[in-house]
């Protein structure tokens, strides 16, 4: 018989030389939820439409009923945050998929949202209550109830002020009122108000020092968030909505829906010595803007309008790169990280051509003759086991 040694030798070389090579080949990896390069539209004719942004085409609908408004993506980009005024609920889907993985009924038209900087937690509130509702993002479950004593028409969430403040300190939830802002700690404390002449709107807030107010009267003005007080008119004369910042230069995007225009302000704080003029340009647009978003890398933007479409934007460039048809009222968008956290920082360029570089092709080229080699050898070591094998009765 042949000697157990000897065969099993081989056999062990033999699989070592197949995952070897397997090792030495390149895989493609998919982010988990599928929210990386992916924008979501909430107000669309199926409820929300889901955008590729490398390849700047609509790819799927999730359909949802009850209006839906606001939309949010969790951390890691596996579950969508949505609000469904028409019904009195906000749902958590699956971001890949759409599938609800739980919800809860609150009073009041929720049509807002925002989360804790850490992503634990889900404020939730409308124009119909008065009142902020605390949620567990991961159940749906209220956790909390702050009474704010007006209708909510905006949330935003920044980090706290205090001169004593430290990373672990809670945040502070800004609250767009009926005549002006109410700032709570996480637990629901009252830290202060700030009176907005003109009726406040939507809120933003990019950097942690400065908020933007829009309001029903047709400005924007901006707020100190130390000091509690406005700094400055930036705009007059538009109907201004949701707004957007750009993460890498501070930038806030504003939807001006009378001028069928994008206003863009340059950012500004307590300590600007020299204030800019306002806006420091303005993006013309085919039809009335409802809501931007910018992605986290500043490359692109995108305007819903409310004919239905939805105009991604060349940020560098200032222009209009497509146009999508989505249906529907578009409301807000929301989009997942851009490039993907999980790969390298490249432009499409880079991605196409980087293994066609002199150093790629010979990287490539050493990778198949290793493993030819590899296999060669292990497939003579069974060769030879075999045929001595044979002559062993």
């Amino acid at each position: 018989m042949i000697p157990l040694l000897r065969v099993t030798r081989s056999r062990w070389l033999f699989l070592l030389a197949c995952v070897l090579s397997a090792g030495l080949c390149p895989s493609t990896v998919y982010a988990d939820g599928g929210a990386p390069q992916l924008a979501y539209v909430a107000g669309s004719a199926q409820g929300i439409s889901v955008i590729d942004i490398a390849q700047r085409r609509l790819i799927a609908t999730f359909p949802v009923a009850g209006n839906p408004h606001a939309v949010l993506l969790s951390q890691d980009g596996h579950a969508l945050y949505v609000t469904q005024p028409a019904i009195d609920r906000v749902v958590v889907l699956a971001a890949q998929t759409g599938k609800a993985l739980c919800s809860a009924s609150l009073p009041g038209q929720p049509s807002l949202l925002a989360l804790s900087l850490d992503t634990t937690v889900l404020y939730a509130a409308g124009q119909g209550d008065t009142s902020v509702r605390v949620l567990d993002p991961t159940t749906c479950a209220i956790q909390h109830i702050f009474e704010t004593h007006e209708p909510v028409y905006g949330l935003a969430v920044t980090a706290s002020t205090a001169s004593n403040a430290t990373p672990t300190t809670p945040n502070q939830i800004w609250v767009v009122g009926r005549t002006g802002l109410t700032i709570f700690d996480a637990t629901g404390q009252l830290l202060g108000s700030v009176a907005i002449p003109g009726g406040p709107q939507y809120i933003s807030i990019p950097g942690g020092l400065t908020a933007y107010v829009t309001t029903h009267q047709g400005t924007v003005v901006a707020v100190d968030l130390n000091t509690q007080q406005i700094m400055r008119t930036l705009l007059n004369g538009g109907q201004f909505g949701p707004m957007d910042y750009d993460a890498t230069t501070g930038e806030v995007y504003v939807p001006d829906l009378r001028h069928n225009q994008m206003d863009v302000l340059t950012p500004v704080t307590a300590s600007t010595a020299i204030l800019p003029r306002e806006p420091v340009r303005v993006l013309q647009l085919s039809g009335s803007p409802q809501a931007i978003a910018i992605t986290n890398d500043g490359q692109f933007g995108f305007a819903a309008l409310a004919n239905g479409q939805v105009l991604m934007l060349d940020i560098p460039a200032r222009r209009i790169v497509a146009s999508l048809a989505v249906g529907g009222t578009p409301q807000f968008i929301i989009t997942g990280l851009y490039p993907p956290t999980n790969t390298p920082v490249a432009t499409p360029q880079q991605t196409q051509s980087s293994l066609l570089q002199p150093d790629g092709v010979l990287f490539l080229l050493a990778l198949v003759l290793v493993a030819a080699l590899v296999l060669a050898a292990c497939w003579f070591l069974w060769r030879r086991s075999r045929k001595r094998g044979g002559h062993i009765s």
